[in-house]
């Protein structure tokens, strides 16, 4: 059974999510943006940075994955559930928890941009760019993570796991 350590705890997430809300504070404050979650894992996250962005915006979700088993990607992204938010004209910011192999991130990017946003740009709380396989940009970031598969703070290994508040690896997962 794979253990849980912890890797950033708790403290150390809200402090990144309130400098990451200031930049895209600064940056958005009159452009009242579309804020795009991916489910499932993002919905941690987007509660928390919303709550402190403090101003005008909207959100909705795509429920997008790309997942076989618990710790390794199909390769195949589907997207599930679209957007019921037009984005056409509007400026549009993607909250993704992790960005790993980025095919995810470029399969959504590319749903997105074909709707005709005024502007896209990526706010990732987690980064593992050792596991990436295709190219993508993120704007905001948050923690640069080890290539180990991460659980906790809404991501997930087969559904278990969200509620843990720290990132953590999986102990015996190798």
């Amino acid at each position: 059974m794979d253990e849980p350590r912890v890797i950033i705890p708790r403290e150390d997430i809200q402090r990144k999510v309130q400098e990451v809300a200031s930049e895209i504070r600064r940056d958005y404050l009159s452009k009242n943006p579309l804020l795009v979650g991916a489910l499932k894992g993002s919905f941690v996250f987007m509660s928390d940075l919303v709550r402190n962005l403090d101003m005008p915006l909207e959100i909705d979700f795509v429920k997008i994955s790309s997942y076989g088993s618990c710790k390794q990607t199909s390769g195949v992204v589907r997207i599930k559930q679209g957007l019921g938010t037009p984005v056409q004209n509007r400026h549009v910011l993607v909250v993704e928890d992790i960005v790993d192999s980025g095919l995810t991130l470029r399969r959504l990017l590319d749903y997105l941009e074909r709707r005709k946003p005024l502007s896209v740009r990526v706010c990732a709380l987690f980064d593992k760019p050792s596991g990436r396989r295709a190219e993508v940009p993120i704007h905001y970031a948050g923690f640069t993570v080890p290539d180990r598969f991460v659980v906790g703070y809404g991501l997930d290994c087969g559904e278990r796991f969200r509620y843990l508040p720290d990132l953590c690896v999986l102990e015996g997962q190798d």
